[in-house]
C-alpha cells in the first residue's frame, strides 16, 4: 500500500481545518468534477477512538464543509453533490497515511506469512 501525504491532496488542508474545529478528523476527501456537478465524497472519524460517528455528526460536518467547499471551488449550491460518511466498521484503508488517523483503534491486517488475518490495536504509524 502506498503512502500519500494527506496534505498533498487538493483542498485537504482547508477541509481538515473545518472538521478539526468540529472535533472530527478528515479521513478521506475525493473531489470529482463531472459535466454539470462536482461530486464530493468525504469520510470523517471521531478524534476519540472510543466514540463512533453518527448521522448527526455527518450532517453537522456536511453543513460546515459545504460552505467551505463552495468558497474554495467557486461553485453554487446546485453545482455540488456531496456525501459525508463515517469510516464504518469494515473500512479498507486506501492510503497508508490512514494508519496514523486510526492510532488507538482496533484493526485487522492480512499477514502473508501466515495467510490469515491478524488483529490488534494500532499503536503508532509513520511514513514507512
Amino acid at each position: 500500500m502506498e503512502y500519500i501525504s494527506l496534505e498533498s491532496i487538493p483542498h485537504y488542508k482547508e477541509c481538515a481545518a473545518v472538521t478539526d474545529a468540529l472535533g472530527y478528523t478528515l479521513v478521506e476527501l475525493q473531489i470529482v468534477p463531472q459535466k454539470q456537478v462536482t461530486k464530493i465524497n468525504i469520510t470523517i472519524a471521531s478524534k476519540d477512538p472510543s466514540v463512533d460517528i453518527g448521522v448527526s455528526d455527518c450532517a453537522k460536518a456536511h453543513r460546515a464543509l459545504q460552505n467551505e467547499l463552495l468558497k474554495i471551488l467557486h461553485k453554487e449550491d446546485d453545482d455540488l453533490m456531496m456525501e459525508v460518511s463515517s469510516p464504518g466498521m469494515e473500512r479498507n484503508f486506501k492510503n497508508a497515511a490512514e494508519f496514523k488517523i486510526f492510532i488507538g483503534r482496533e484493526a485487522r491486517v492480512w499477514d502473508k506469512t501466515v495467510s490469515d488475518w491478524v488483529g490488534g490495536t494500532i499503536k503508532s504509524a509513520d511514513e514507512s
